[in-house]
């Protein structure tokens, strides 16, 4: 017997296969938030499947005890659209990493975005390939030495967050592996979006690429790193929001300002507004050193029509124009050849 769903808790949720990454892997953490935020989502675990492709997060199905796919390198999204179109009822969940996703999968990924599948995407971004052995991944610093770049990465990194608004992502956030208070109401939010809702994770791959967001999830520098997105909220952050971000007039670019301090005041601060597409582009791209990073629901429009209902709706159409169909006649329709 499947037990209510407002009975479930995070251990209904764990699988009963050994966990098995890396000591000291940011996946742990996740795996644990999820498996703690999925009781509150009131689903039953009948109704869940996860479903990745390859690389240390791609794991994620058999630790989750939902159903689930393993499946190959950068098709989850597409196999994920196929799972959701085959039974709209069920809540799908894609895990990807930074090169699952971004590099052989970025196409597949790309069309998931503009066509809005009623599905969540996690992308866990470690800015490297942790499964293969510490290859540099789309996302890696100018300068990562790695066995594929001895001498340093010479690539612009691609910006996760940047690339789905691009691709016509309609929820767009980001949190960190180790921040349960933040990360739990951010899969809330994204679950609760009617499309394709986009969450690229921090997660730290202690093997490969140690420490990459330190100065982010570090509590001593925390306040001036981090820029903790509030829709409605100005755009502070700082010891005590002491600091700023403000739309310069003239340049037309944001900019970090000291609230105070050459007639500077909270007036001339950014309030969020994630629904503002413009914002939302500009605040993707912000980065340390010059900018802290922001965290939280970066974009979300509402509005947007589904895929999965849009496919759905042109059936009832096109079966109340052409009645119901028939395979027999449909495969003798059109040029057809008698071998003999």
């Amino acid at each position: 017997m499947n037990a209510p769903v407002e009975n479930l808790t995070a251990k209904d949720f764990a699988s009963d296969q050994e966990v098995r990454w890396c000591p000291g892997c940011g996946d742990y953490a996740i795996l644990k938030t999820i498996q703690k935020t999925m009781p509150e989502l009131g689903v039953a675990r009948e109704n869940q499947v996860f479903v990745s492709g390859i690389g240390c997060s791609s794991r994620f199905p058999y630790y989750m005890n939902t159903y689930g796919f393993h499946t190959i390198h950068g098709r989850a999204p597409s196999i994920a659209t196929g799972v959701k179109l085959a039974n709209p009822e069920l809540d799908v969940w894609v895990v990807t990493g930074d090169g699952d996703g971004l590099s052989i999968g970025g196409n597949h990924l790309m069309h998931l975005l503009r066509r809005n599948v009623d599905l969540q995407l996690l992308l866990f971004n470690n800015e490297i390939y942790g499964l293969t052995k510490g290859q540099y991944s789309p996302t890696s610093k100018v300068g990562t030495r790695s066995p594929s770049t001895p001498d340093g990465s010479v690539d612009m990194p691609l910006r996760p967050c940047v690339f789905a608004l691009g691709a016509g992502a309609r929820f767009v956030a980001r949190t960190i592996d180790t921040e349960a208070k933040h990360m739990g109401p951010v899969l809330q939010r994204a679950h609760a979006h009617k499309g394709t809702s986009f969450v690229e994770i921090y997660q730290n791959c202690p093997v490969y690429n140690d420490g990459i967001f330190d100065q982010i999830k570090e509590k001593k520098t925390a306040a001036d790193t981090r820029l903790v997105l509030e829709h409605g909220k100005p755009l502070t952050f700082g010891a005590d929001n002491e600091k700023g971000i403000r739309l310069n007039a003239q340049t037309l670019m944001l900019e970090v300002v000291t609230i105070g301090e050459d007639g500077v005041t909270e007036d001339d601060i950014v309030v969020h507004d994630e629904t503002n597409k413009i914002l939302a582009q500009m605040l993707a791209g912000l980065k340390l050193p010059e900018f802290p990073e922001p965290i939280g629901v970066i974009y979300c429009e509402a509005t947007a029509p589904s895929y999965t209902d849009d496919v759905y709706q042109q059936r009832l159409v096109v079966r109340e124009q052409k009645g119901e169909a028939d395979l027999n006649a449909l495969l003798r329709t059109g040029h057809t050849w008698t071998v003999s």
